[in-house]
């Protein structure tokens, strides 16, 4: 009996231990317990994100006031395909799309019908002439868009009042040129565009690098009697001419979109999760490509809210690729991918198509 008992119980041990090394191998090696430095770094971050997260809340930023606002780039004009014209010298007048209308840019009809699509503020050219005078024209020669030759600087004033500035626009290759004759003696001067805006706001794009050019324009605005820090006139291009009007009219906002408001959107970017806004944005101007929004931190309420702090001001641009300059919207589809509660500036190509898609919006 004792024999059968020992062999029982060795049997029923030996099943026990079997069973409890198959729990022990399903159950997996013991865990080590986590290390007190390694628990304080886990909690330490957790923190910093939640932190972050929160403090770069746009729900929890006061609610921006006002509406947006369009800069009609160019005026209305004479849209182009954009994947033929990629080179910064490319004729842009050979890659129209065929034209509706015949009207020009960096014209009084192009000032006035972009203020009636409801463009805030209407951009222009200034270039100065051979003979001490300044007119709206975009291109640096007059080679591309007229019949004459030569830098616009190096042709008085009556000389390119002569040209025709609708004779090289083609929308097939050169085969037809429906704009020709169109624009004879219509290359404006400053002071026509003034007379074709003149309580509107005009912002004035420097072409050159010439500090003196603002001194001129100054002298243009002054003349005409037009009170532009009343009105809201703004200046961009070149750092010196801008930085000479920031001396001369310095109630008025002017930027470097190349160099200045490039530094404060890559300093943003980098480091505005922080909370704290870059010295680069304070006065200055922040560019958000629309295909980049997600990039800049809370955005769009706490951006906003940074940026009226620290008295800057914020453009919306088009899809930013790449090698190639800044462009604005041109399909009034891409205004839904914008925040309903956007307040600032947003640069536009065709202001005849966006501007009354976004009415809706400005109720």
């Amino acid at each position: 009996m004792n024999l059968l008992t020992d062999i029982f119980l060795g049997q029923a041990n030996t099943v026990s231990d079997t069973n409890t090394d198959w729990a022990d191998a399903l159950e997996g090696p013991k865990k080590k317990p986590m290390k007190r430095g390694t628990k304080i770094f886990l909690w330490l971050f957790a923190a910093f994100v939640a932190w972050a997260t929160l403090s770069n809340a746009s729900f929890l930023a006061p609610d921006p006031v006002g509406k947006p606002r369009l800069i009609a780039h160019r005026g209305v004009y004479h849209l182009y395909d954009k994947r033929a014209a990629v080179g910064r010298d490319t004729c842009t007048a050979r890659h129209i799309t065929p034209p509706s209308h015949q009207i020009f840019e960096n014209t009084p009809e192009s000032m006035r019908l972009a203020v009636g699509y409801g463009a805030a503020m209407v951009e222009v050219d200034v270039a100065p002439t051979k003979d001490g005078r300044m007119v709206l024209f975009h291109d640096w020669t007059v080679d591309c868009r007229t019949e004459g030759k030569g830098a616009t600087r190096d042709l008085t004033l009556a000389e390119l009042q002569a040209l025709d500035i609708g004779y090289g626009y083609t929308a097939d290759g050169g085969k037809t040129f429906p704009l020709r004759g169109k624009g004879v003696g219509k290359m404006p001067t400053v002071e026509a565009g003034l007379a074709a805006l003149p309580v509107h706001p005009i912002l004035f794009n420097f072409k050159s690098k010439n500090p003196t050019e603002a001194d001129q324009l100054v002298a243009i605005l002054k003349a005409a009697g037009r009170d532009s820090a009343k009105i809201g006139d703004a200046f961009y291009g070149h750092a010196a001419p801008v930085k000479r009007m920031r001396e001369l009219l310095p109630k008025n906002w002017a930027f470097d979109l190349k160099s200045e408001a490039m530094a404060c959107s890559k300093d943003y970017v980098t480091y505005g999760w922080t909370g704290i806004v870059p010295e680069s944005c304070r006065n200055g101007t922040l560019a958000i490509p629309v295909n980049y929004q997600w990039a800049f931190w809370g955005w769009p309420d706490r951006l906003i809210a940074r940026m009226d702090s620290v008295g800057a001001k914020v453009i919306v641009f088009g899809p930013y690729e790449s090698g190639k300059s800044n462009e604005g919207l041109s399909d009034p589809r891409q205004l839904a991918k914008i925040p309903s509660s956007f307040n600032g500036y947003i640069w536009v190509e065709d202001i005849a198509s966006i501007g009354p898609a976004l009415k809706p919006r400005q109720k």
